[in-house]
């Protein structure tokens, strides 16, 4: 009966700190994204420079930031964070593909894409369930 109690108590906090994991991941994603959404919206200077380096369009950054405010607002409500998370992923997808296009390093949106995956598998329990990590 103890047994049953430790390993029940064990679990819990096993997923609670999963959660709370999850969460933290979460919010610091949602900061920096949030952030870089609103610079190319309000179209500030050195966002519009640096993906003119990339060869992105003046005139196309502030609706490349509406995209990525969209996606990442989607991501932020439990409901419907695996639709912001597959838009940010094609979002990120684009920015790889425009960093080896304009001979950048694109490792950054990469490790973002496996982060915003991550912390969502890490909160969401039913996504963990279709997405097992197996011990042998």
């Amino acid at each position: 009966m103890q047994t049953t109690t430790i390993t029940n108590t064990s679990t819990a906090t096993s997923s609670r700190a999963r959660l709370w994991t999850g969460r933290i991941l979460t919010y610091l994603l949602l900061l920096f994204l949030l952030f870089d959404a609103i610079m190319k919206v309000i179209k500030e200077r050195h966002t519009i420079e640096t993906s003119a380096k990339l060869g992105w369009q003046p005139d196309a950054i502030q609706t490349l930031g509406f995209v990525l405010l969209v996606s990442t607002i989607l991501y932020a409500i439990p409901r419907t964070a695996a639709l912001g998370a597959i838009l940010l992923t094609a979002y990120l997808g684009g920015a790889v593909a425009a960093s080896i296009m304009s001979h950048y390093p694109f490792i950054f949106p990469i490790i973002f894409g496996v982060i915003v995956w991550l912390a969502l598998w890490l909160r969401d329990e039913k996504l963990s369930s279709h997405l097992p990590v197996r011990k042998n």
